[in-house]
């Protein structure tokens, strides 16, 4: 028996989908106009005012967004609120160091809770349910999101946050945890180390799992599926838009239905910017139509992927997208952790080495490795073990400062990294995703 959060809405006819999008993007275009300078100049450079937006069928005609935007506008350029009306900023890592800020007023939080909310529900769960969050509290969004969505179901909640595996596993037997979030990756290594401790499926209280903020396959999942003895379900997010909940899996399993009622997605053709009809592959845009502080309309998220309409066996209405393919630009996402490789590059110029380098990024016992090799300069070059170790050591540091997150960092001899003829051969991606 198929259970809903908000039926009324998750079940709402296609009619009423389009009336609520048509009327909240027109709403939303005149709050954007009058409260975004940054977007009313992109608007005005087109020649549009909010009296062009009659409703959806005229989102084509509006400019797009995009991180290079966000780089530029950091930090308050995008607020469309006073910040007297924000309680909260959630943020990610942007390409260069350049953080994205994203603001929220209270009334984005409570809609932003109940996407997570639905989410939950779809995977199965209840008020009966304790729901053990670990995903990244502070600035990362998995972690307050799913703590506010597991909060509105009325799940008792274990905010464990990100690791500490042994407290994990005694938070899940000892307090029969019945729903996992986390990222996929993360779901791997906690199966495999109850596995090593002898538990088997029956003997895992969890029944059901809501994993994303990384790309993992289906072999992934089964695995996953197999060694917990749970469902898997993807969800999907962005900081920039909320955090997860723009999108999430039902019993289906096949694909994530969009919540149409506060965002409207579309599918572009990467190169040129056109809209791709219906079932096309091309780049995922978003228009965030109910979001009070910071409200990003047509923001190019650089994700692959494709969007259905049909019929869903779970009775939901709303449109569903295809788990994303790759990404238009260069970024990894590793253990969660969105990676540029020109951050990368900024740490190695900053310390005065050459931009040759090479980033080799694995899995193994399914958590994410990132190994950057890096050439030494003639000048550099030395023989003196301890020497090496330092500087190694240094780079570790300024990377950890940079991304968040540890690298293994290997100092080769000059001129050892393979040269290439056309664009250099930067990232060697070893998982099989």
């Amino acid at each position: 028996m198929e259970r809903y959060y908000q039926p009324e809405i998750e079940c709402a006819s296609r009619e009423q989908i389009k009336a609520w999008q048509d009327e909240r993007l027109v709403k939303q275009v005149q709050h954007v106009w009058e409260h975004m300078p940054y977007y009313r100049k992109k608007m005005e450079a087109k020649g549009l005012t909010p009296a062009d937006i009659k409703g959806t069928e005229d989102l084509y005609k509006l400019p797009f967004l995009s991180k290079a935007d966000l780089r530029e506008a950091y930090p308050y350029g995008l607020l469309a609120k006073p910040l007297k009306d924000c309680v909260r900023i959630q943020s990610t890592s942007g390409t260069t160091g350049k953080r994205v800020v994203a603001f929220y007023t209270q009334h984005d939080i409570d809609l932003w809770e109940d996407c997570c909310a639905r989410a939950i529900v779809a995977a199965g769960g209840t008020d009966e349910d304790v729901c053990q969050v670990s995903y990244g509290y502070g600035l990362f969004t998995g972690g307050p999101g799913l703590n506010g969505g597991s909060h509105k179901v009325g799940c008792l909640t274990i905010p464990t946050s990100s690791g500490n595996t042994e407290r994990q596993i005694m938070f899940i037997r000892d307090l029969n945890a019945t729903i996992l979030c986390c990222t996929p990756s993360y779901a791997a290594y906690l199966g495999e180390t109850m596995k090593e401790m002898g538990l088997t499926p029956d003997q895992i209280p969890l029944k059901a799992g809501i994993f994303g903020a990384e790309a993992w396959s289906e072999e992934m999942r089964q695995d996953i599926q197999n060694t917990l003895g749970i469902k898997a379900y993807d969800i999907y997010g962005l900081t920039e838009l909320s955090g997860p909940g723009v999108s999430f899996e039902c019993s289906a399993q096949s694909g994530m239905h969009i919540n149409e009622d506060h965002f409207i997605a579309e599918i572009i053709d990467p190169d040129t910017g056109e809209v791709l009809p219906e079932g096309a592959q091309g780049e995922l845009v978003f228009t965030s139509i109910t979001k009070e502080a910071f409200p990003l309309l047509r923001y190019r998220t650089r994700d692959i992927c494709s969007l259905s309409r049909e019929k869903c066996s779970c009775g939901r209405t709303h449109v569903k997208m295809v788990k994303p393919k790759g990404r238009t630009d260069d970024m990894l996402i590793i253990r969660g952790v969105n990676v540029f490789p020109s951050q990368i590059e900024t740490v190695l110029l900053n310390h005065g080495y050459p931009a040759n380098y090479q980033i080799i990024v694995d899995r193994v016992k399914s958590t994410d490795t990132l190994d950057v090799q890096v050439e030494m300069t003639p000048e550099m070059f030395t023989d003196n073990l301890g020497e090496v170790s330092r500087r190694q050591t240094e780079l570790v540091e300024g990377l950890r400062s940079m991304l968040g997150l540890a690298a293994k960092v290997t100092l080769v001899a000059p001129k050892s990294i393979v040269r290439s003829e056309g664009k250099a051969v930067r990232v060697i991606d070893r998982r099989k995703i």
